[in-house]
């Protein structure tokens, strides 16, 4: 099923969240649940639940029928925490 997820991932999914700097991460599949996060510029985006719900929950369901939720968790991610900490040194390096 790993395979044939990450087919759907490629091929319906990623070129759309692509377009607006973003990529999604499978966090793990657990009783018929689907957990996953928005990653690059998706993670932190206003429209992250609707994307989720009507691009991601849809294509994974379509694809996927014993798949019951899909989950979008916002916690934030480790890019995001690697981003902040590499602006933080920036401008300790240049006494900001």
């Amino acid at each position: 099923m790993e395979e044939a997820l990450q087919k759907v991932l490629n091929e319906r999914i990623r070129p759309a969240l692509y377009e607006h700097g973003g990529d999604i991460r499978i966090l793990g599949l657990e009783d018929g649940v689907l957990r996953f996060r928005l990653l690059g510029r998706c993670s932190g985006c206003p429209s992250a639940a609707v994307t989720a719900e009507e691009l991601v929950g849809r294509e994974i369901r379509e694809a996927f029928p014993e798949i019951r939720s899909v989950v979008l968790d916002i916690g934030v991610s480790e890019e995001l925490i690697g981003a902040a900490r590499d602006v933080l040194r920036k401008r300790r390096e240049n006494g900001n």
